[in-house]
């Protein structure tokens, strides 16, 4: 299952509270990296806060790897986690059969 994972700031937090952990962070997201579990990690454009897109087999499985992350397990940062699914959307719209140009290109 594909899992959005978007951080949200703690409040009371200071940027000098990060600095002695962002070592062991950046080793652990490197590890989940590396073995397909993290596909794709980004920093938000208008903000920095991360950004993560996982794959887990549940919502419960995701939360408790990102748990394992240095800054979470610090209390300095957590995630609100989301999980996906394909886009059905299509399948409504052309399931009705072909769309009224295909039916008069076909017709001529």
């Amino acid at each position: 299952m594909k899992i959005l994972a978007i951080e949200k700031q703690v409040t009371g937090i200071t940027a000098d509270q990060f600095q002695p952990h962002l070592d062991a962070e950046a080793k652990r997201i490197w590890d989940l990296y590396q073995v397909g579990t993290l596909r794709e990690f980004y920093f938000r454009q208008d903000q920095t806060t991360a950004v993560l897109v996982l794959e887990y087999a549940s919502v419960e499985e995701a939360q408790h790897v990102l748990d394992t992350l240095p800054l979470v397990q610090k209390g300095l940062i957590a995630f609100d986690v989301i999980p996906l699914r394909p886009y059905s959307g299509f399948a409504r719209l052309f399931a009705t059969g072909p769309t009224q140009r295909e039916s008069k290109e076909n017709n001529d």
